[in-house]
């Protein structure tokens, strides 16, 4: 069976875009979930004393602040999430091309260096400033049913002019080390195990495109493996960048604090904390991603004769 040609970089970015537009609508609600009970000190209880499940914060969320509080920070999002996922595949496509020997042969391991560096460098570009942005936004704890109630925050541009107004433009890069560590074990892997599963899948069917159902469900697969591994780093990630740094500290130095505040008054177990609701956000979004990633690319890739056409007749 031929391969298809390597997809171009503008597929790639409008592709990845339209992915993650998608992943956004669908899984947003989720997040905020995870942020909340990663940001709680004490694990949520009901009226009764037991702990809280993901669904259960997530009811109490809508009733206390409204339904619509599940969506605060998704402005934040959207407007990180469709360069976050252009520049993903773009780049995981561009670095993959570069690890080929002088044969052009690629390398061994080329999907998981590729999905590493992919994940460092959307972590710089986008998703750090994005997340002290929504984090912020997410852990305002005020009912959007209520006009009277004003959050800090009104906005995601609002909240980022704030951060940069008070505490300096450095803020929207707080935990910049931390994301990209967690942004790195994230792609490096999910990519490859994508890639793995989808290979077996079409050498199984002897198909080139799989069906629509069968990429959600290797994304949902993939999706999952990240999340699992470096939900700690995604914690202590979550703390820093919540709060302000008023005293200066360095990354270093505000990392091992953190941890050790973690450590002293919640325990290991607190690592552990919106793992559930964070895996159950991550890998229905990737199975949406990759899902959504692969029909708009092969519409493209089907279609691009006719836009050339198009093009051409308009000159």
């Amino acid at each position: 069976m031929a391969s298809r040609e390597k997809k171009s970089p503008l597929v790639n970015l409008i592709a990845g875009g339209s992915a993650g537009f998608m992943e956004a609508l669908i899984c947003h609600p989720l997040d905020t979930i995870k942020v909340r009970m990663q940001l709680a000190k004490n694990a949520p209880r009901n009226a009764a004393g037991s702990n809280l499940s993901f669904v259960g914060v997530g009811m109490r969320i809508v009733k206390r602040e409204s339904p619509m509080a599940l969506y605060k920070g998704l402005g934040a999002v959207t407007a990180g999430i469709v360069p976050k996922m252009a520049i993903r595949f773009t780049t995981f496509q561009f670095y993959k091309d570069q690890m080929v020997d002088k044969n052009g042969t690629p390398w061994k391991l080329n999907n998981l260096w590729a999905g590493l560096l992919a994940g460092v460098t959307e972590a710089v570009l986008v998703v750090t400033p994005m997340d002290v942005v929504k984090i912020r936004l997410q852990a305002q704890r005020h009912s959007m049913a209520d006009p009277l109630d004003i959050p800090k925050y009104r906005n995601a541009a609002h909240c980022a002019y704030t951060v940069v107004r008070e505490e300096g433009f450095g803020a929207l890069y707080r935990g910049v080390g931390l994301t990209s560590l967690r942004q790195a074990s994230n792609q490096a892997a999910n990519f490859p195990t994508y890639h793995f599963l989808k290979g077996y899948l079409q050498r199984l069917q002897d198909i080139q495109d799989l069906p629509g159902y069968q990429s959600a469900v290797i994304g949902l697969i993939s999706g999952a493996m990240g999340p699992l591994v470096n939900n700690p780093i995604d914690i202590v990630k979550t703390r820093i960048q919540k709060t302000p740094n008023p005293e200066g500290l360095s990354g270093w130095a505000r990392f091992t604090d953190v941890n050790g505040q973690i450590l002293k008054n919640e325990g290991w177990r607190a690592f552990y904390k919106g793992v559930t609701p964070r895996v159950l956000r991550v890998a229905p979004g990737q199975a949406v991603t990759f899902a959504v990633y692969e029909r708009v690319s092969s519409w493209l890739d089907s279609n691009s004769d006719s836009f050339k056409l198009t093009a051409a007749a308009a000159k």
